[in-house]
């Protein structure tokens, strides 16, 4: 009778699962999703075969591998957005545990790959990067726990959350990867601040950051050579960097055109981390803005949803997700125009990367399933009017 009044749209118990979910999800965000996993693959066609022919190996082997991952990914992202926000707090609990323990033993297990950092397990046919998948399931399992500190006779959430984010931001930094160590101290202050935060603490927290900054630049020379790249007046031009700035300038507004780019066989991460270096030298500004745009629409249109939950774990959660993938495609192209120090931070769906490209589809997965469309909301905020 309730739902007659108001005109509230029930979900039949006798409802397939996959037909709730299509009736439920942001299809405009999931459309902008597959646009830019087709763009990942068309850039990977462009930017892979240089790295292929030094390496030996078919000219379309990294583009099928980046396709083999990003339809994976694409699948889990899938599967993840039908569950219900419950049990994505269940399993994102449980998959935190177990990625903080792989995080732990990397300095006893884990291979660097000749790159000076520990970020890896070595499977034989693939390699794995814990601190990619460890971000979504952080953020979800943070936002549990000061979702739960409001609860009566609730646990400390909120100074728990505290000390885990201090051990996993320390642990990431220590291998080092402080990039992945930055994005996760990001989205638990910013969702620290939205679950109201102390003053004092927040302070604490600010000083703490600063000075773990100092103590970085002074103790570590990988840190220190980054920081004072970025802050020179001059551009090395056999670094990365110096590359990139380079095929950015050349590209123009329209690119020198498919195929046609050269920086591509400079940067040895122009299939990753540099990826939009080659998108704006073979395809100009106009791809790179559509690209911006596309991350700008996911973010802002996925927090406008979550401006109506009422519930405080999906609120948070939902807003935390939101604002890691934005701000790791912001980290990645402020490194490439040079507005950050570089770090080795990929183009969600953009860059090649099995573990970034399987992580990217938890996290999506995990939003998508906190920003579905739930009629309960909207009882709530009816019926909320009357008082």
């Amino acid at each position: 009778m309730t739902e007659m009044v108001f005109g509230a749209v029930a979900v039949k118990a006798s409802e397939p699962a996959v037909s709730r979910w299509w009736r439920t999800v942001d299809r405009w965000t999931l459309a902008a999703i597959v646009i830019l996993f087709v763009i990942g693959i068309l850039l990977g066609l462009a930017a892979s075969p240089p790295l292929a022919a030094r390496n030996g190996k078919d000219v379309f082997y990294y583009v099928g591998r980046q396709g083999f991952f990003g339809m994976a990914s694409l699948l889990v992202m899938v599967i993840v957005s039908i569950q219900d926000p419950q049990r994505i707090k269940r399993w994102a609990v449980v998959l935190f545990l177990i990625t903080l323990v792989t995080l732990l033993f990397l300095p006893v297990f884990g291979t660097n790959f000749g790159k000076g950092a520990m970020r890896w397990y070595s499977l034989g046919f693939m390699s794995f990067q814990p601190s990619e998948f460890i971000k979504p399931v952080f953020v979800v399992a943070m936002a549990w726990l000061m979702s739960a500190s409001n609860d009566i006779a609730g646990p400390p959430g909120k100074t728990l959350s505290f000390g885990v984010t201090v051990l996993v931001v320390f642990i990431l930094a220590m291998q080092p990867d402080f990039g992945q160590a930055t994005l996760v101290l990001f989205s638990w202050v910013l969702m620290f601040f939205i679950a109201g935060a102390p003053k004092k603490l927040m302070i604490a927290v600010g000083a703490i950051t600063a000075m773990a900054g100092m103590a970085a630049y002074n103790s570590s020379e990988h840190f220190a050579r980054r920081i004072n790249g970025f802050l020179s007046g001059e551009i090395d031009p056999t670094t990365q960097i110096g590359f990139a700035t380079e095929a950015i300038q050349e590209g123009g507004f329209f690119g020198v055109g498919i195929g046609q780019g050269s920086v591509k066989w400079s940067l040895p991460d122009a299939h990753t981390d540099f990826i939009i270096a080659v998108a704006a030298e073979e395809f100009g500004l106009v791809l790179c803005l559509f690209i911006i745009a596309l991350f700008m629409f996911i973010t802002i249109r996925s927090l406008l949803r979550l401006r109506r939950e009422r519930d405080p774990f999906t609120r948070l959660a939902g807003v935390g997700l939101a604002v890691l993938l934005g701000m790791q495609a912001f980290i990645n192209l402020g490194v490439s125009v040079r507005l950050l120090p570089t770090k080795g931070m990929t183009l969600p769906f953009i860059s090649n990367g099995g573990s970034s490209m399987l992580a990217i589809g938890v996290l999506l997965g995990m939003m998508l399933a906190l920003t579905r469309h739930r009629p309960q909301n909207d009882m709530a905020e009816i019926m909320g009017r009357g008082h």
